[in-house]
């Protein structure tokens, strides 16, 4: 397992533009995040839950929770998209991604607040993934979701995925982008740096 610290990686963040020109900031999610989080979930509606999980729930059990708010644990990470609403920050997308540096393979998921999809964060976040998958070196960018999926299945379509049996079960499509970026072409240049880090804690 390897560690990351938060006091590093809090200079990882990343703004986005929607489509509207509002600003987004893409951040790594941090323990104070949990109570947020799990009112960010449990707002979505039931079947915006349903597509992220792939089954029915209500809010995140307690040990996925935990799971979510430690970045870096078996390699698996979380970030979430926030803006200023009412001089708030809150929540309105989030993403969970691991790193396989054995395939070169980057698995992610993510979510849209339902009062959000539409105005371009969906294909933000998925653009900012893509960017984090080649700063670590992968070459493959990949999800599973339900068929009935329709606004993923239009994202991933969008964003240049083609699509495939998903492994083991009928129900899933998987999406799939090959990643050709070198190093020095990766847009956001913060994630070499982030790179870095993971190496060395991993010595």
């Amino acid at each position: 397992m390897t560690a990351y610290r938060l006091k590093d990686l809090r200079q990882h963040s990343d703004v986005l533009r929607l489509r509207s020109g509002r600003p987004v900031t893409v951040r790594f999610v941090e323990p104070r995040d949990a109570e947020a989080l799990q009112t960010y979930f449990r707002s979505l509606s039931t079947g915006s839950r349903y597509n992220r999980f792939l089954g029915a729930i209500s809010e995140l059990p307690a040990a996925e929770l935990d799971r979510f708010i430690h970045v870096g644990e078996a390699d698996r990470f979380s970030v979430v998209a926030v803006m200023r609403i009412d001089g708030a920050e809150t929540i309105i997308g989030e993403a969970r991604y691991a790193f396989d540096a054995a395939t070169d393979s980057f698995e992610f998921g993510l979510s849209v607040e339902d009062r959000w999809q539409g105005h371009g964060v969906g294909a933000g976040l998925l653009r900012n993934l893509e960017c984090r998958a080649a700063a670590f070196g992968a070459n493959r960018l990949f999800g599973d979701t339900l068929r009935s999926n329709d606004a993923m299945l239009g994202l991933a379509r969008n964003s240049g995925f083609a699509f495939t049996r998903s492994p083991g079960d009928w129900k899933l499509v998987r999406f799939e982008k090959h990643i050709a970026v070198a190093p020095q072409e990766i847009p956001c240049a913060s994630w070499r740096l982030a790179e870095k880090i993971a190496l060395q804690a991993s010595v």
